[in-house]
């Protein structure tokens, strides 16, 4: 049975690899690397920089992330895509036969929205895992900002782009954290009221912030994040929002 394991490392930034974290890359007999096209690739190089920055010597596996259909309803088109992904792990893994745990880096925390767990799930026989928790988008941000995540005794709503968009703002939120958003969903609200911390590249050297009143800083984020895209060619942001 293979052991498989996932290990979070947090928003780019090497330094927010923990001891366990570099320990397990260190150990590890196998690191699978996935390649999300030419316009991405500054991810691939980003793992294989932590790997260099850690002293690891394992080989590496890269692979080719599946395009997922659009033209599926959403959850089918998720399933089959997490189902494609699982069978090139599985064969990565046979064609390397490693003598050892095999590692896959996650980014930020396995456990917050990341389905890196779920498609774990999907291997047969199902191995053995191993999860080393990373600093997450969450903690990233409002380090970055110099706020609390949560209001004095008060409860935090965390939710993505999508559900905002279709939902609205979540009933009785004080505090809404927005995650998976690549439409800048907030746009959607009625600003009155509302402040707004948002963040890209947290903790990297290309990190950008905005923050104030939604009203306000909410256009000035939609031209930042489309100028930062446009440079980059991809973009990894989150934002918090919460009611004056």
């Amino acid at each position: 049975m293979t052991e498989l394991w996932l290990i979070g490392i947090g928003t780019g930034n090497p330094a927010h690899l923990t001891l366990e974290a570099r320990q397990a890359l260190r150990d590890a007999a196998l690191v699978l690397v996935p390649r999300k096209g030419p316009d991405k690739a500054d991810l691939a190089a980003l793992r294989l920089a932590i790997l260099q920055d850690c002293g690891s010597t394992a080989p590496v596996a890269a692979f080719d992330m599946p395009e997922r259909d659009e033209s599926l309803p959403y959850l089918e088109r998720v399933r089959r895509w997490h189902d494609a992904i699982a069978a090139i792990w599985a064969r990565a893994i046979a064609e390397a036969r490693p003598a050892g745990p095999v590692a896959l880096m996650v980014w930020g925390d396995p456990g917050l929205y990341d389905s890196t767990l779920r498609i774990a799930a999907r291997l047969d026989p199902r191995p053995r895992l191993r999860v080393v928790p990373g600093i997450s988008a969450l903690q990233a941000l409002t380090a970055a900002h110099a706020i609390a995540f949560n209001t004095v005794n008060g409860p935090v709503t965390v939710t993505t782009g999508r559900r905002l968009r279709d939902g609205g703002w979540p009933p009785g939120a004080e505090t809404v954290v927005v995650m998976l958003d690549g439409e800048s969903s907030f746009q959607h609200l009625d600003p009155a009221g509302l402040d707004i911390w948002w963040g890209a590249f947290l903790g990297m050297p290309e990190q950008v912030l905005e923050a104030g009143p939604l009203a306000e800083a909410g256009p000035r984020i939609i031209a930042r994040r489309a100028a930062a895209r446009a440079q980059h060619g991809w973009i990894m942001d989150t934002y918090l929002l919460r009611r004056r």
